[in-house]
């Protein structure tokens, strides 16, 4: 079966879909739409398609797939949109600026039967998939903590090549809704979603209203600590720590680590006869699966779903935790105090009002 594939938006990462659908076996680009004729004319006329400046147009044509590539506080009314058209959708992430308009989303995609997947690429980064699969075999044990340290420097150059940047109107946010999403994923991905957050986001040296930096202090349900630290001030390299009863694993950049733990930490504080006794950490050695993270490897992943009526790596109900937390951080910039997951979708929909209103800041 030839699918169909339709592609809303002509900003920075349509490119990067467009090489990504042209990597697939089977499929026919039967056009995109955006907004402004000067983006997306030159950018279908490249991949051999016709352009439209009303996404309803595009969907009239029944494509299966429809990729929205947008900026994010239009990424619920275009999907759904899209579903409501019959469409499977994969979308940019983050799926929505907050979580209650995800919700809608999902809700959609449940209702119309549609399956609706988001691009967190970094899933598929070996040594993501690596930790993954030792954490599904077992081998961490319950979680004891974990810790994600990621700079994503961008220059103030950045936020002034467009004026939907660094806003709460065009993003809904900085850090955490622009670059921080994939880290956000990552943590909820390996560690599953925190029961409690206490976070600081702040402005601290870029030329925007929103924030540049955000930490955050996590709580999981069995007891486990987690911290999160992301900035765009701050060169540096991703790491990933997570220890559990029965070992740990450390992420730098593209390399991995596995200790196991013998015994485990709870047998060992149980039985443990000297009073500064401690484990022993067993270097493991880990195989890397082949190379993988990039747009082609979510869209080789979820043409495959669409085809064979199963799920994809990264469906939307998976990715809304990722979203949770960041708005969770942000609201509890502003409460001072902890905030229990699931969120309070309310509660934040009101802040982010006031935010892009003016009536609260940073």
């Amino acid at each position: 079966m030839t699918l169909r594939y339709g592609v809303i938006g002509a900003g920075v990462v349509a490119p990067l879909h467009l090489q990504a659908i042209g990597a697939l076996d089977d499929v026919e680009l039967v056009g995109i739409s955006a907004l402004v004729q000067e983006e997306v004319a030159p950018l279908a006329t490249e991949a051999g398609c016709p352009w439209f400046l009303d996404h309803r147009e595009l969907l009239a044509l029944s494509p299966h797939v429809v990729v929205v590539c947008t900026p994010h506080p239009s990424h619920p009314l275009l999907t759904i949109d899209a579903l409501e058209a019959g469409a499977h959708v994969l979308v940019e992430k983050p799926l929505a600026a907050e979580a209650r308009e995800a919700d809608e989303m999902i809700d959609a995609a449940d209702r119309c039967d549609r399956l609706l997947g988001v691009c967190f690429q970094q899933r598929f980064r070996p040594v993501i998939a690596a930790a993954h699969a030792l954490i599904a075999d077992g081998a961490l044990g319950e979680l004891i903590r974990v810790s994600i340290v990621d700079p994503l420097y961008r220059p103030n150059a950045y936020y002034r090549t467009a004026a939907w940047r660094g806003t709460w109107t065009g993003e809904g946010g900085g850090v955490l809704m622009n670059q921080a999403p994939h880290t956000l994923d990552l943590l909820c991905y390996l560690a599953g979603p925190p029961a409690t957050v206490w976070g600081v986001a702040q402005r601290r040296s870029q030329p925007m209203e929103t924030e540049d930096t955000a930490t955050a202090l996590l709580e999981y349900g069995n007891g486990a600590v987690g911290t999160v630290a992301v900035s765009t001030t701050e060169p540096g390299v991703q790491r990933i720590e997570l220890v559990g009863d029965r070992g740990r694993i450390e992420i730098v950049g593209e390399t991995i680590a596995f200790q196991r733990i013998e015994p485990s930490v709870s047998e060992h504080l149980r039985t443990a006869a000297g009073m500064f006794d401690a484990p022993d950490s067993v270097d493991e050695l880990v195989v890397l699966p082949a190379d993988g993270g990039s747009h082609v490897d979510v869209h080789q992943d979820f043409a495959a779903a669409v085809r064979a009526g199963s799920q994809p790596l990264v469906p939307a109900r998976s990715a809304l935790c990722s979203l949770e937390l960041a708005n969770a951080i942000v609201l509890s910039t502003h409460t001072g105090e902890a905030v229990s997951l699931p969120l309070d979708r309310a509660a934040y929909a009101s802040l982010l009002a006031d935010l892009r209103s003016g009536v609260a800041t940073l």
